[in-house]
């Protein structure tokens, strides 16, 4: 939702003089106040939600109309915190800064206009509304296909996550009580497992937040890699683990070998300052 808001505050006064004067355009919202608002909702795919309000007590005095159906049950609420952070200046229009919807649970702004002693208030799906006006591409057709496959994958590697957390107690607690063996690589085994199980299910946390819950549109090369990012700090924790426990088993068997533990140490050191590397220039491109 960052880069959605990122990209609204960029345009906030394009977008307002399309509401302010495609609104003006429309003439009197009370001549289709008898038709439901059928016509405004056709001008403004946006648009979600249509109500007005006493412009003396700023009590609801209409049903909550939606675009295909209407409800009672807001009618008599106080309206007169809307306008809270939205000024007319010498107008019959004044706009809301963003917030939550209570009524649809999605990001919104609101457009409040005076006629008579009435204010209508009409509720623009913020998303929507970026799309209308090409700031944003969203096709819903594929959207559906790709948020149903990432959801797919992304539940998938949350349970291979939680099967992998799985074994590491299982190996644990089986070293311990069957086989009583309390050596550095019956430690170290589960740390091991352990780490993966949370790089993978950090991956998938991730692919769900940014593919699922909300499809990022971020122009950002930071933001493009940050999950490769994670992945790979993890990736190097758990090697790092491994390195360890290489060294201690070279340690106490034969220092013969400690030559492996070396090349394996420093090639993780290797991974260390690539990845470094990559996130120093990634960072240096994004802010230029």
């Amino acid at each position: 939702m960052q880069e959605i808001m990122t990209t609204y505050k960029d345009n906030v006064t394009d977008i307002e003089n399309f509401l302010r004067e495609t609104i003006f355009n429309l003439g009197e919202l009370q001549e289709w106040e008898g038709t439901d608002f059928k016509k405004v909702f056709k001008v403004f795919p946006s648009l979600e939600l249509v109500y007005t309000c006493n412009e003396e007590t700023m009590l609801q005095t209409s049903e909550n109309i939606y675009r295909n159906k209407k409800t009672k049950a807001p009618i008599g609420r106080h309206r007169d915190y809307l306008l809270n952070n939205a000024k007319f200046n010498n107008s019959d229009i004044a706009i809301t800064k963003p917030y939550i919807s209570s009524a649809t649970g999605d990001t919104c702004i609101t457009v409040a206009k005076k006629e008579n002693d009435k204010i209508y208030f009409l509720d623009f799906n913020i998303p929507f509304l970026l799309q209308r006006l090409g700031l944003v591409e969203i096709h819903s057709g594929f959207n559906f296909v790709n948020k149903s496959f990432y959801f797919l994958t992304a539940n998938i590697m949350m349970m291979l996550a939680l099967f992998t957390i799985g074994y590491s107690i299982y190996a644990f607690s089986n070293s311990l009580m069957v086989q009583g063996d309390i050596s550095i690589e019956a430690i170290f085994k589960p740390v091991i497992a352990l780490t993966l199980g949370l790089a993978i299910f950090d991956l998938a946390k991730t692919v769900f937040a940014q593919e699922v819950i909300f499809k990022s549109y971020s122009k950002s090369s930071y933001e493009e890699y940050r999950v490769l990012i994670k992945f790979s700090i993890t990736i190097i924790i758990a090697l790092l683990i491994e390195s360890l426990m290489v060294v201690f088993k070279i340690a106490i068997d034969n220092y013969e070998h400690m030559l492996h533990a070396f090349h394996l140490i420093a090639a993780v050191s290797i991974l260390i300052v690539a990845v470094g590397s990559f996130i120093y220039f990634t960072k240096k491109k994004a802010c230029n």
